[in-house]
């Protein structure tokens, strides 16, 4: 499984010793131009690039004129298509509309599962499956809360998640002729569920870097019992200190021992 975790300009740079890739927030595109330049030249380099349409960050997918726009001059390894959050038929309906007004854009194409019921869920995943050239499952569907087990929301995506890729396997759903990326995470004990899982192809999470920076400290391979609230576009411009690297590589490192069975 490859790994990416989202940080903060003054140490992307840095980033590299603990990503395997590198995923880029479209929006941040417009006010940060040495943001944008850290992933052109990261792409240069030979290094893969995921560019996201910051639909976590904004509450909505970013316009996708501007997201066509930004794919083409950076031409990224993989891009996300718009989405809806948590509506698969129009997440299904936009990804029709954008392939075919932006046919021949670089880089291949992730298709995101939205929906609120597992039918829809199954619904827009097969779409996806047929369409994309990759699947992304996010990590905070509402019917996670419905399905998953324990105490906490967080709790509840974390094992949601954990349910809805099994139950999409035993009833003959998935499909691992495709790679798959997980969006994000709630809990970081959640991945140790798809160690042997080689259609996950990829996650990202900045959960270890904002806990870092927070100076929260994993504890070993189960992670931390809760998440800070913020997101890291929010700590975009943070100049991050000598204790909160040393925070973020212990944390990163935990991370993969999570992921990876050692």
């Amino acid at each position: 499984m490859l790994v990416s975790h989202e940080s903060p300009i003054s140490i992307l740079e840095e980033s590299k010793e603990y990503n395997d890739y590198d995923y880029a927030l479209v929006h941040l595109f417009e006010t940060h131009p040495e943001y944008y330049k850290f992933f052109k030249n990261s792409l240069l380099n030979g290094r893969e690039v995921l560019l996201d349409n910051s639909i976590f960050e904004l509450g909505e997918a970013f316009d996708s004129d501007k997201f066509a726009k930004y794919v083409e001059e950076l031409k990224p390894s993989y891009y996300i298509v718009p989405d809806v959050l948590e509506d698969g038929y129009q997440t299904m309906l936009n990804y029709n509309d954008f392939v075919k007004k932006y046919p021949d854009l670089p880089g291949l194409r992730i298709g995101v599962v939205q929906g609120k019921t597992y039918d829809e869920l199954i619904d827009c995943y097969r779409y996806m499956s047929e369409q994309a050239d990759y699947i992304a499952i996010s990590f905070d569907y509402s019917y996670y809360v419905a399905t998953g087990r324990g105490k906490t929301e967080l709790e509840r995506w974390c094992t949601g998640r954990q349910k809805f890729i099994k139950d999409l396997k035993n009833d003959g759903v998935w499909n691992y002729n495709k790679p798959h990326h997980l969006l994000g995470c709630s809990l970081a004990k959640e991945f140790k569920a798809y160690r042997s899982d080689y259609s996950i192809r990829s996650v990202d999470t900045s959960n270890p870097v904002v806990a870092g920076i927070k100076e929260l400290r994993y504890t070993g391979d189960m992670g931390l019992k809760d998440k800070p609230s913020v997101k890291l576009a929010d700590l975009i411009d943070t100049k991050v200190t000598d204790d909160m690297m040393e925070c973020i590589e212990y944390n990163t490192g935990c991370f993969r021992s999570i992921i990876y069975d050692s």
